[in-house]
């Protein structure tokens, strides 16, 4: 706030000061008065005014430069009037009273939501834990009564179970700060627990796998990385070619950091949809390459 800005918004004082400092100075000069009276009252009326005009903006300045300052460095915006110092002019005590009330509202808001998306995922645990059984009991009933249509139905239970798999993982991707564990880990070992993980879809779509160069040791969460990749692995033998499908499965090691490469030869993305493909639920369209 500038000085400039802060008389605009007094305006309406500053007229009526004038015009108060004029009719004084008519009504003093129809009478005897000596002139250094005339001359030397509204001068004091007009430092009497800019001393409080001064102390009012310098006090406001400092609570809003104060705020902003709050504001600009707290990562948590929440926290903002708990930060702030009750400033000793009405507005601003009217202000903070407001914010604060707000404040208290909106905290009681976000925890009734935070209590609604933990009930949500406990349920969701519970009825991921309760599909799971009759899951499990197909695919037992199935080993022991093997036959062409008892595989294509297990090929389709491993789908559901992906599938369900997901959806615990999305569950718990929001509060992935708890279920987030990070430790050292082998890179050679997470792509084959992926590459058993996804054994079957691969077999059946006739995939070839190359690895090489992967003996590496990373900083992850191995559960969580095994399901992405899978998730990717997945996409690839969705997207790949009818005939010689080819995934090629490599590491690159740079000065802070390993990258993980991943590629195939199927149908590729479009250049205008590359931003789109971590979009949730967008499906890319087929291309030819």
């Amino acid at each position: 706030m500038s000085f400039k800005e802060f008389l605009k918004s007094k305006i309406l004082i500053l007229l009526s000061l004038t015009i108060a400092i004029i009719t004084i100075e008519i009504f003093l000069s129809v009478r005897e008065i000596e002139l250094a009276v005339k001359i030397f009252v509204p001068i004091l009326i007009f430092i009497c005014y800019s001393i409080g005009i001064a102390n009012e903006f310098y006090h406001k300045k400092r609570f809003y430069d104060i705020t902003m300052k709050i504001i600009n460095k707290l990562e948590n915006k929440d926290s903002v009037v708990k930060e702030l110092e009750t400033p000793n002019f009405f507005e601003g005590k009217l202000i903070k009273e407001r914010l604060e009330r707000l404040d208290e509202a909106m905290i009681e808001n976000v925890n009734k939501y935070k209590t609604l998306q933990q009930e949500y995922i406990e349920y969701i645990e519970l009825w991921i834990h309760e599909v799971k059984l009759p899951i499990a009991a197909s695919k037992m009933i199935i080993e022991n009564n093997k036959s062409p249509v008892t595989k294509s139905i297990d090929e389709e239970l491993d789908e559901i179970a992906g599938y369900v798999e997901q959806a615990l993982f999305y569950a718990r991707s929001h509060t992935v700060e708890k279920d987030y564990y990070i430790r050292e880990c082998n890179l050679e070992d997470i792509v084959n627990a992926t590459i058993k993980k996804g054994k079957i879809i691969l077999i059946a779509n006739k995939v070839k796998i190359d690895i090489h160069d992967i003996s590496k040791t990373v900083y992850t969460d191995s559960k969580w990385c095994i399901f992405i990749l899978h998730q990717i692995i997945g996409n690839s033998v969705k997207y790949g070619k009818e005939e010689n499908k080819i995934i090629e499965i490599f590491s690159t090691e740079e000065e802070n950091n390993i990258i993980l490469h991943i590629k195939d030869n199927g149908i590729g993305i479009k250049a205008e949809e590359i931003s789109k493909v971590f979009d949730k639920g967008f499906v890319r369209h087929k291309q030819q390459i």
